[in-house]
Protein backbone atom coordinates (compact mmCIF):
# COMPACT_ATOMS: atom_id res chain seq x y z
CA UNK A 1 0.00 0.00 0.00
CA UNK A 2 3.25 2.27 0.30
CA UNK A 3 3.07 2.82 -3.17
CA UNK A 4 -0.66 4.03 -3.10
CA UNK A 5 -1.34 7.99 -4.27
CA UNK A 6 -2.81 10.74 -3.51
CA UNK A 7 -5.43 10.69 -6.49
CA UNK A 8 -6.02 6.96 -6.05
CA UNK A 9 -7.42 7.46 -2.35
CA UNK A 10 -9.29 10.71 -3.64
CA UNK A 11 -11.09 8.26 -6.46
CA UNK A 12 -11.31 5.45 -3.98
CA UNK A 13 -13.15 7.46 -1.55
CA UNK A 14 -15.58 9.32 -4.21
CA UNK A 15 -16.05 5.62 -5.91
CA UNK A 16 -17.05 4.53 -2.08
CA UNK A 17 -19.62 7.66 -1.39
CA UNK A 18 -21.10 7.42 -5.09
CA UNK A 19 -21.57 3.35 -4.87
CA UNK A 20 -21.15 3.96 -8.53
CA UNK A 21 -17.44 4.36 -10.63
CA UNK A 22 -19.52 6.66 -13.13
CA UNK A 23 -21.14 8.53 -10.47
CA UNK A 24 -17.56 8.89 -9.05
CA UNK A 25 -16.39 9.24 -12.22
CA UNK A 26 -18.61 12.56 -13.20
CA UNK A 27 -17.79 14.26 -9.58
CA UNK A 28 -13.74 14.13 -10.60
CA UNK A 29 -14.21 14.90 -14.47
CA UNK A 30 -12.80 12.03 -15.12
CA UNK A 31 -13.56 8.65 -17.37
CA UNK A 32 -15.19 5.54 -15.70
CA UNK A 33 -12.56 3.58 -17.49
CA UNK A 34 -9.82 5.84 -15.28
CA UNK A 35 -12.01 5.21 -12.07
CA UNK A 36 -11.61 1.30 -12.67
CA UNK A 37 -8.17 1.47 -13.72
CA UNK A 38 -6.99 3.24 -10.88
CA UNK A 39 -9.21 1.02 -8.57
CA UNK A 40 -7.81 -2.12 -9.78
CA UNK A 41 -3.97 -0.36 -9.49
CA UNK A 42 -5.19 0.01 -5.92
CA UNK A 43 -6.82 -3.54 -5.57
CA UNK A 44 -3.53 -4.99 -7.28
CA UNK A 45 -1.21 -3.08 -4.64
CA UNK A 46 -3.55 -4.71 -1.36
CA UNK A 47 -4.02 -7.62 -2.35
CA UNK A 48 -7.68 -7.77 -1.77
CA UNK A 49 -10.90 -6.82 -3.76
CA UNK A 50 -12.18 -3.64 -2.59
CA UNK A 51 -15.75 -3.42 -4.44
CA UNK A 52 -18.44 -6.22 -4.79
CA UNK A 53 -19.78 -5.00 -8.36
CA UNK A 54 -23.35 -5.94 -8.80
CA UNK A 55 -25.05 -4.36 -12.14
CA UNK A 56 -24.35 -0.70 -12.30
CA UNK A 57 -23.46 -0.01 -8.49
CA UNK A 58 -21.03 -0.81 -6.38
CA UNK A 59 -20.25 -1.87 -2.85
CA UNK A 60 -17.52 -1.93 -0.54
CA UNK A 61 -16.16 -5.81 0.35
CA UNK A 62 -14.80 -6.48 3.70
CA UNK A 63 -11.19 -4.85 2.95
CA UNK A 64 -12.40 -1.96 0.86
CA UNK A 65 -14.65 -0.82 4.07
CA UNK A 66 -11.18 -1.35 6.42
CA UNK A 67 -9.08 1.03 3.69
CA UNK A 68 -11.83 3.47 3.61
CA UNK A 69 -11.23 4.84 7.27
CA UNK A 70 -7.42 4.87 6.95
CA UNK A 71 -8.14 6.78 3.41
CA UNK A 72 -10.16 9.54 4.70
CA UNK A 73 -7.86 9.77 7.35
CA UNK A 74 -4.89 10.12 4.95
CA UNK A 75 -7.17 12.63 2.86
CA UNK A 76 -8.22 14.42 5.93
CA UNK A 77 -4.31 14.84 6.97
CA UNK A 78 -3.19 15.92 3.43
CA UNK A 79 -5.71 18.72 3.92
CA UNK A 80 -5.06 19.82 7.22
CA UNK A 81 -1.16 19.96 6.50
CA UNK A 82 -2.49 22.15 3.04
CA UNK A 83 -4.07 24.72 5.76
CA UNK A 84 -1.16 24.88 8.03
CA UNK A 85 0.84 25.57 5.18
CA UNK A 86 -1.58 28.84 4.41
CA UNK A 87 -1.27 29.84 7.80
CA UNK A 88 2.29 29.83 8.08
CA UNK A 89 2.28 32.25 4.68
CA UNK A 90 0.00 34.85 7.02
CA UNK A 91 -2.72 34.55 4.29
CA UNK A 92 -5.85 35.16 6.86
CA UNK A 93 -7.83 32.56 5.26
CA UNK A 94 -8.03 28.72 4.90
CA UNK A 95 -11.21 26.22 5.01
CA UNK A 96 -13.55 24.99 7.87
CA UNK A 97 -15.77 22.31 8.24
CA UNK A 98 -18.28 22.70 10.52
CA UNK A 99 -21.01 20.26 12.10
CA UNK A 100 -23.81 21.21 13.41
CA UNK A 101 -27.44 19.71 15.08
CA UNK A 102 -30.01 20.19 13.32
CA UNK A 103 -31.52 22.34 15.49
CA UNK A 104 -28.35 24.54 15.81
CA UNK A 105 -29.08 25.68 12.00
CA UNK A 106 -31.29 28.05 13.36
CA UNK A 107 -28.06 29.90 14.62
CA UNK A 108 -25.10 28.99 13.27
CA UNK A 109 -25.49 30.65 9.53
CA UNK A 110 -25.75 33.94 11.49
CA UNK A 111 -22.59 33.24 13.37
CA UNK A 112 -20.81 32.32 10.54
CA UNK A 113 -21.76 35.62 8.76
CA UNK A 114 -20.43 37.77 11.59
CA UNK A 115 -17.15 35.70 11.62
CA UNK A 116 -16.88 36.08 7.97
CA UNK A 117 -17.52 39.66 8.31
CA UNK A 118 -14.08 39.86 10.16
CA UNK A 119 -12.38 37.05 7.92
CA UNK A 120 -14.22 37.53 5.07
CA UNK A 121 -11.37 35.17 3.01
CA UNK A 122 -12.30 32.05 5.15
CA UNK A 123 -14.01 28.99 3.10
CA UNK A 124 -16.87 27.13 5.09
CA UNK A 125 -18.16 24.22 4.90
CA UNK A 126 -21.24 23.37 6.86
CA UNK A 127 -23.07 20.58 7.14
CA UNK A 128 -25.82 19.36 9.56
CA UNK A 129 -27.64 16.24 11.09
CA UNK A 130 -28.85 15.10 14.26
CA UNK A 131 -26.70 14.11 17.47
CA UNK A 132 -25.73 11.08 16.55
CA UNK A 133 -24.93 12.11 12.99
CA UNK A 134 -22.81 14.61 13.72
CA UNK A 135 -20.77 12.92 16.25
CA UNK A 136 -19.95 10.41 14.34
CA UNK A 137 -19.00 12.54 11.80
CA UNK A 138 -16.84 14.63 13.69
CA UNK A 139 -15.39 11.50 15.23
CA UNK A 140 -14.34 10.18 11.36
CA UNK A 141 -12.68 13.42 10.95
CA UNK A 142 -15.09 14.56 8.15
CA UNK A 143 -15.41 18.33 10.32
CA UNK A 144 -13.17 19.92 12.08
CA UNK A 145 -15.70 21.80 14.71
CA UNK A 146 -19.29 21.16 15.59
CA UNK A 147 -21.78 22.87 17.17
CA UNK A 148 -23.96 20.89 19.56
CA UNK A 149 -26.69 20.53 22.56
CA UNK A 150 -25.17 17.81 25.27
CA UNK A 151 -22.20 16.13 24.28
CA UNK A 152 -21.54 12.90 23.10
CA UNK A 153 -19.63 10.76 25.13
CA UNK A 154 -16.48 10.44 24.25
CA UNK A 155 -12.52 10.33 25.51
CA UNK A 156 -11.57 12.42 22.28
CA UNK A 157 -14.14 14.78 22.38
CA UNK A 158 -13.60 18.07 24.13
CA UNK A 159 -16.92 19.97 24.22
CA UNK A 160 -16.68 23.72 26.35
CA UNK A 161 -20.32 25.35 26.23
CA UNK A 162 -20.49 28.82 25.07
CA UNK A 163 -24.52 29.82 24.85
CA UNK A 164 -27.34 29.04 26.88
CA UNK A 165 -30.06 26.74 24.77
CA UNK A 166 -33.71 26.70 25.89
CA UNK A 167 -36.22 24.14 25.65
CA UNK A 168 -40.07 24.96 25.67
CA UNK A 169 -43.47 22.88 24.87
CA UNK A 170 -45.24 24.51 22.14
CA UNK A 171 -48.69 24.16 21.34
CA UNK A 172 -51.02 25.79 18.58
CA UNK A 173 -52.37 29.16 18.97
CA UNK A 174 -56.07 28.23 20.07
CA UNK A 175 -54.68 25.02 22.68
CA UNK A 176 -56.93 25.61 25.33
CA UNK A 177 -53.36 25.74 27.82
CA UNK A 178 -51.76 28.21 26.27
CA UNK A 179 -53.84 30.58 28.78
CA UNK A 180 -53.97 28.13 31.72
CA UNK A 181 -52.31 29.05 34.97
CA UNK A 182 -48.76 27.12 35.70
CA UNK A 183 -48.86 23.23 34.96
CA UNK A 184 -46.72 20.55 36.65
CA UNK A 185 -45.32 18.30 33.81
CA UNK A 186 -47.83 15.40 34.83
CA UNK A 187 -50.83 17.05 33.61
CA UNK A 188 -49.07 16.59 29.95
CA UNK A 189 -50.06 12.63 29.76
CA UNK A 190 -52.65 13.10 28.38
CA UNK A 191 -51.47 15.35 25.05
CA UNK A 192 -50.38 14.19 22.33
CA UNK A 193 -46.62 14.54 21.10
CA UNK A 194 -45.31 15.69 17.64
CA UNK A 195 -41.60 14.13 18.57
CA UNK A 196 -37.99 14.11 17.17
CA UNK A 197 -36.00 10.93 15.90
CA UNK A 198 -34.52 8.50 17.76
CA UNK A 199 -30.81 10.08 18.56
CA UNK A 200 -31.08 13.13 18.46
CA UNK A 201 -31.09 15.69 21.35
CA UNK A 202 -34.12 16.87 21.74
CA UNK A 203 -35.85 13.74 21.79
CA UNK A 204 -33.43 12.45 24.49
CA UNK A 205 -34.50 15.41 26.56
CA UNK A 206 -38.39 14.84 25.66
CA UNK A 207 -37.73 10.75 26.93
CA UNK A 208 -36.19 12.19 30.36
CA UNK A 209 -38.66 14.93 31.10
CA UNK A 210 -41.55 12.60 30.89
CA UNK A 211 -40.00 9.33 32.49
CA UNK A 212 -39.23 12.32 35.32
CA UNK A 213 -42.88 13.33 35.16
CA UNK A 214 -44.14 9.50 35.53
CA UNK A 215 -45.54 9.06 32.29
CA UNK A 216 -44.47 7.76 28.79
CA UNK A 217 -45.23 9.92 25.82
CA UNK A 218 -48.34 9.57 24.04
CA UNK A 219 -46.01 10.51 20.26
CA UNK A 220 -48.40 10.99 17.57
CA UNK A 221 -45.93 11.65 14.66
CA UNK A 222 -42.02 11.35 14.55
CA UNK A 223 -39.95 13.41 12.13
CA UNK A 224 -36.69 14.35 11.72
CA UNK A 225 -37.19 17.93 10.59
CA UNK A 226 -37.85 20.99 13.73
CA UNK A 227 -39.95 22.71 10.20
CA UNK A 228 -42.45 19.10 10.21
CA UNK A 229 -42.96 19.62 14.18
CA UNK A 230 -43.82 23.17 13.76
CA UNK A 231 -46.35 23.01 11.25
CA UNK A 232 -47.31 19.64 12.94
CA UNK A 233 -48.38 21.41 16.15
CA UNK A 234 -49.84 24.77 14.31
CA UNK A 235 -52.03 22.21 12.59
CA UNK A 236 -53.35 21.07 15.75
CA UNK A 237 -52.04 17.70 15.68
CA UNK A 238 -50.81 17.69 19.11
CA UNK A 239 -47.85 19.04 21.19
CA UNK A 240 -43.92 19.39 20.77
CA UNK A 241 -41.32 19.67 23.29
CA UNK A 242 -38.54 21.74 21.01
CA UNK A 243 -35.70 24.46 21.12
CA UNK A 244 -36.84 27.96 21.82
CA UNK A 245 -34.06 29.22 18.91
CA UNK A 246 -35.94 26.80 16.40
CA UNK A 247 -39.16 29.13 17.28
CA UNK A 248 -38.52 32.65 16.98
CA UNK A 249 -40.21 33.56 14.38
CA UNK A 250 -43.45 31.60 14.88
CA UNK A 251 -43.38 32.73 18.48
CA UNK A 252 -43.60 36.49 16.91
CA UNK A 253 -46.41 36.08 14.04
CA UNK A 254 -47.75 33.96 16.60
CA UNK A 255 -48.24 31.03 14.84
CA UNK A 256 -47.35 28.64 18.21
CA UNK A 257 -47.71 29.65 21.70
CA UNK A 258 -45.62 28.22 24.77
CA UNK A 259 -47.21 26.49 27.48
CA UNK A 260 -46.88 27.61 30.87
CA UNK A 261 -45.79 24.23 32.54
CA UNK A 262 -43.16 24.32 35.85
CA UNK A 263 -39.42 23.83 35.33
CA UNK A 264 -39.74 25.33 31.87
CA UNK A 265 -38.14 26.58 29.80
CA UNK A 266 -35.89 23.75 30.27
CA UNK A 267 -32.09 25.09 30.24
CA UNK A 268 -29.57 23.21 28.50
CA UNK A 269 -25.81 24.90 26.87
CA UNK A 270 -24.73 24.96 23.23
CA UNK A 271 -20.81 23.46 22.90
CA UNK A 272 -18.70 23.47 20.66
CA UNK A 273 -16.38 20.54 20.16
CA UNK A 274 -13.47 19.05 18.09
CA UNK A 275 -10.85 16.08 18.75
CA UNK A 276 -8.69 15.99 21.61
CA UNK A 277 -6.73 13.70 19.01
CA UNK A 278 -6.13 16.11 16.57
CA UNK A 279 -4.50 19.64 17.01
CA UNK A 280 -6.58 22.96 15.92
CA UNK A 281 -5.40 24.69 12.84
CA UNK A 282 -4.99 29.09 13.32
CA UNK A 283 -8.44 28.87 11.29
CA UNK A 284 -10.51 26.33 13.13
CA UNK A 285 -8.95 28.07 16.89
CA UNK A 286 -10.41 31.89 15.30
CA UNK A 287 -13.61 30.35 14.75
CA UNK A 288 -13.86 28.61 17.59
CA UNK A 289 -12.93 31.75 20.05
CA UNK A 290 -15.31 33.83 17.92
CA UNK A 291 -18.10 31.39 19.48
CA UNK A 292 -16.86 31.20 22.88
CA UNK A 293 -16.88 35.27 22.91
CA UNK A 294 -19.34 36.24 20.48
CA UNK A 295 -21.90 32.64 20.56
CA UNK A 296 -24.43 34.46 22.84
CA UNK A 297 -24.05 37.72 21.45
CA UNK A 298 -25.27 36.83 18.21
CA UNK A 299 -28.66 34.74 19.75
CA UNK A 300 -29.78 37.65 21.89
CA UNK A 301 -29.14 39.84 18.81
CA UNK A 302 -31.47 37.52 17.41
CA UNK A 303 -34.04 38.11 19.65
CA UNK A 304 -33.88 41.20 19.99
CA UNK A 305 -34.29 41.26 15.83
CA UNK A 306 -37.79 39.50 15.95
CA UNK A 307 -38.92 42.19 19.18
CA UNK A 308 -40.40 41.06 22.38
CA UNK A 309 -43.23 39.04 20.73
CA UNK A 310 -40.44 36.47 19.82
CA UNK A 311 -39.53 36.42 23.91
CA UNK A 312 -43.14 36.05 25.55
CA UNK A 313 -44.95 33.87 22.95
CA UNK A 314 -46.83 37.36 21.81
Amino acid sequence: MRNVTFRQLQIFVEASQAQSFARAAERLHISPAAVSFQIRQIEGLSGFSLFERIGKKVSLTDAGGALLAYARTALQALTDADQAMSALRGAGGGRISIGAISTAKYLVPHMLARFQRTYPAVAIHLRDGNRREIAEALGRGEIDLAVMGRPAESADLLATPFAAHPSVIIAAPDHPWTTAPEMVPAVLAGERFIAREDGSGTRGLLDTMCRDAGFAPRVAMTTSSNETIKQAVMAGMGIALISRHTIVLELALGLVRTLPVAGFPLMRQWFVGHRRAMPLLPVHTRLRTFLLDQGQDVIEALERRYGRGARDGG
